[in-house]
């Protein structure tokens, strides 16, 4: 063998995998950062006197941030490429869990936030690019479920903490996020670790133009087709109804089920916790048999009952968070690869860019209404009753999502359909 031949070979599976996995641990630390405020949710309402409008502000300033830098961030990835718009980007975050540790200011706290939001999207958009890169034509599925299994163990973490590091909730609301500050390193190191293997894979193997699809391109928006845009809708409504009863789930357990703050965190865990194990699992199946439309509606009608059964305690509380749980495991382990055979390559940053600014949008409104909603119906120990309206709200966007949902299998039954129902591992070229 030659050494033209030697430098142009593929990258081993080894190599794909051990790129997926140092590039997810930033996505770990990300996801740690941004669930750290629900454990001390209501530490931070009882010892600097938040209320759940402000609770909710530091989500959805998250993503107001999130939604700014998602339309300005594509330039930096395109002029810099995605290893240096990594390593900055995460810089960003790992800044912003510092800043949010060492404040008793909620404005301060704020910023921190949002600096939050200015670096973790990008970040993702990025990390969700490069396994597209990386993986479209082998276990694209797979290796999106491995990567938000990385990431969700992140939340996991976070959700666990009043157990695992309950000392630290007994001096109060400030060291559990000094934890999360420390974990937030991680934002920043693993996109160096990935820039090493990416330097290392353009020496050595043929990658062909790998960073073409990391563009931002705003004309591309005109060109998508009804499934992506299917898809996006589905999107949003699916997260403004999991990730905002989050941000909250932990006070309302806490509030509304009578449950220790050790326990409530464990229950909150369940969702990315099956996660975890289920979204590979379901990615799996998914390549096999393909019927991703009609996997996502599934997901979709899962998650509609839930909040209901939630709110009126209808039934044992691991009811509906093994529903939610599953449902969490299943739309976003067809939805995010689905995008890869919607839209061509050269698009697909900017397709994952949209996608992800659109939910941003969505789940930015919906922790602010649902914040508001629990102030002005007064939700809390005493009067859990004001829980009520908030779960109605979530149970409406699951209509939404199945609705959506349909209207994407009937396009991918008909003659514009991209092959979601059809292409399995064996039948894609």
């Amino acid at each position: 063998m030659d050494e033209h031949s030697i430098s142009t070979h593929q990258p081993s599976p080894m190599f794909r995998w051990a790129v997926l996995v140092i590039i997810s641990l930033a996505m770990f630390g990300n996801y740690y950062v941004y669930d750290s405020i629900a454990p001390v949710a209501d530490m931070l309402k009882s010892d600097l006197g938040f209320t759940d409008a402000n609770i909710g502000s530091l989500y959805s300033v998250y993503s107001v941030a999130a939604v700014i830098v998602l339309l300005l961030g594509g330039v930096l990835i395109d002029r810099w490429g995605t290893v240096k718009s990594t390593i900055l980007f995460g810089a960003i975050c790992t800044f912003a869990a510092i800043l949010g540790a060492v404040t008793t200011d909620l404005n301060v706290m704020l910023v921190g936030r949002f600096l939050l939001g200015l670096g973790s999207e990008p970040l993702i958009v990025a990390v969700t690019t490069a396994l597209a890169k990386w993986f479209k034509g082998k276990e694209l599925s797979f290796a999106f479920g491995i990567n938000l299994t990385i990431a969700r163990l992140g939340s996991v973490a976070a959700d666990w903490s009043p157990t695992w590091a309950k000392p630290a909730y007994a001096t109060g609301w400030q060291s559990p996020l000094v934890i999360a500050a420390g974990l937030g390193l991680l934002c920043v190191l693993a996109p160096i670790g990935y820039g090493a293997l990416e330097a290392y894979a353009k020496k050595n193997f043929d990658l062909g133009k790998a960073d073409d699809t990391d563009k931002f391109v705003l004309s591309d928006i005109f060109r998508f087709s009804r499934s992506f845009w299917f898809v996006v809708a589905l999107c949003v409504t699916f997260y403004s109804a999991i990730f905002p009863f989050r941000s909250f789930a932990i006070k309302f357990f806490i509030e509304s089920w009578e449950m220790t703050r050790e326990a409530a965190g464990q229950f909150n865990s369940v969702l990315p916790l099956a996660a975890m194990f289920a979204t590979p699992l379901f990615g799996l199946l998914v390549d096999r048999v393909g019927k991703r439309a009609l996997f996502m509606m599934a997901g979709a009608v899962l998650l509609m009952p839930v909040y209901v059964m939630m709110a009126y305690h209808l039934a044992p509380l691991g009811v509906p968070i093994a529903l939610m749980g599953i449902a969490f495991s299943l739309i976003p382990a067809v939805m995010w690869p689905s995008v890869a055979y919607i839209v061509e390559e050269r698009r697909l940053g900017t397709a994952y860019a949209v996608m992800t600014l659109v939910q941003q949008v969505g789940v930015a409104g919906m922790n602010w209404t649902i914040g508001r909603s629990n102030d002005v119906f007064q939700a809390s120990a005493a009067n859990p009753g004001g829980y009520i309206p908030g779960m109605w709200v979530f149970t409406t966007l699951g209509f939404l999502a199945l609705l959506f949902a349909i209207l994407l299998r009937r396009e991918e039954t008909g003659p514009n359909a991209h092959g979601l129902e059809t292409i399995t591992t064996t039948s894609e070229v």
